[in-house]
C-alpha cells in the first residue's frame, strides 16, 4: 500500500533518509557560522538568518515532490513552504531593526513549524525513525517560546539560534538512522 497506514514504498524512507542527512550537514554548517557572527547584525549574518528558512523551504519542496509520487499526506509540507517563506521574508525586514525583532520573527517560526513538525511526524510513524521529528518539533516549539521571552530581555542574543539549528540537525541525523535501520531490518 501507499498510504501512511500500510506499508510504505522503499523510495519514500530512502529519499527522506537523503534529504534528512542533508538537514543534518546544513544546519551544522549553518550553526557554526552563526556561532561566529552571532554578536552583531552585520551582512554576513542577515544572509545566514535568511538563508536558513529558505533551505527550509526548499527541503520541504523535495519532500513534497517525494510524497506526493508515492500518494503520501502532503498537506503539512505545503504549510512549511508557506510558513518557511513568510519567515525568510519576515526576517530580512526584521534585521532592519535589531537582534529583539529578529528574535521574535525567529521565535514565531519555531512555535509554528514545531507545531507542523509534530503532525507530519506523527502523520509517518508508520515509515519509522519520525519519534525524532515529533520529539523535534515538541523542543522546537518550547525553543519559539524561549526566544519570544528573550526578545524582551536586555542583552539579546542570537547565539541560541546556533544551538537550536544544531540540536534540529542532531534530530534530523538520528531520524536518518533510523529509517536506515527501519529499511533494513
Amino acid at each position: 500500500m501507499d498510504t501512511l497506514v500500510g506499508t510504505a514504498p522503499t523510495s519514500v524512507p530512502t529519499a527522506l533518509r537523503k534529504l534528512y542527512f542533508l538537514r543534518f550537514a546544513f544546519a551544522a554548517v549553518w550553526a557554526a557560522l552563526l556561532f561566529a557572527t552571532a554578536d552583531t547584525l552585520g551582512a554576513l549574518t542577515v544572509v545566514l538568518l535568511v538563508i536558513y528558512p529558505l533551505f527550509d523551504v526548499a527541503c520541504a519542496v523535495v519532500d513534497h515532490r517525494s510524497a506526493r509520487a508515492h500518494a503520501q499526506p502532503v498537506r503539512g509540507l505545503y504549510v512549511n513552504i508557506a510558513l518557511s517563506t513568510l519567515t525568510g521574508i519576515g526576517l530580512a525586514v526584521a534585521a532592519t531593526s535589531g537582534i529583539p525583532a529578529v528574535l521574535r520573527v525567529w521565535g514565531a517560526w519555531a512555535i509554528t513549524a514545531g507545531v507542523v513538525q509534530l503532525v507530519v511526524g506523527a502523520a509517518r510513524r508508520q515509515l519509522g525513525g519520525q519519534w525524532a521529528m515529533i520529539a523535534s518539533g515538541g523542543i522546537s516549539t518550547l525553543a519559539g517560546a524561549t526566544f519570544l521571552a528573550q526578545a524582551g530581555k536586555d542583552g539579546a542574543s542570537l547565539t541560541n539560534l546556533a544551538g537550536y539549528a544544531f540540536v534540529g540537525g542532531v534530530f534530523f541525523l538520528v531520524s536518518a538512522l533510523r529509517l536506515g535501520r527501519t529499511r533494513t531490518a
